[in-house]
């Protein structure tokens, strides 16, 4: 009864696509299997660690395994769900990705026009040498 419900009114995503709600699914199920897991064990808190372990090992590849569109789109999913952990694990990979890039490259990255002048980007650059060491 249930499910013929929820098929009828449905729950609209207008900003999430299968695919990418496929995926934080998969991220979901995983942290709430740890964290059943760690709330059914005593408290030994090495098998704690080391789920914790196992769970950010398994983030990494998750997160690392995507290409730089869905990991866009993981973002935009993990802010409109409203899923913390998953918005920090793709934010932070975004940061891992651009961090040795130039300004131009993030530019190029971002779709972002540079809306300074030459000799205002000059004067800039200058004022602010010590960021570009």
């Amino acid at each position: 009864m249930i499910e013929d419900d929820c098929v009828e009114n449905g729950v609209p995503l207008p900003n999430v696509n299968s695919r990418i709600l496929a995926m934080v699914i998969e991220y979901c199920n995983k942290h709430a299997a740890a964290s059943a897991a760690v709330g059914g064990t005593s408290s030994d808190n090495t098998a704690a660690t080391s789920g914790e372990q196992d769970l950010e090992s398994s983030d990494a590849k998750f997160i690392e395994a995507v290409d730089w569109n869905t990991l866009c789109e993981i973002i935009l999913a993990a802010n409109y769900l409203a899923i913390q952990g998953l918005l920090d694990l793709s934010s932070q990979r975004v940061a891992e990705i651009i961090k040795d890039e130039t300004v131009e490259q993030v530019r190029k990255r971002f779709n972002i026009q540079n809306d300074f002048t030459p000799e205002e980007e000059a004067k800039v650059r200058e004022e602010n040498q010590w960021t570009f060491e």
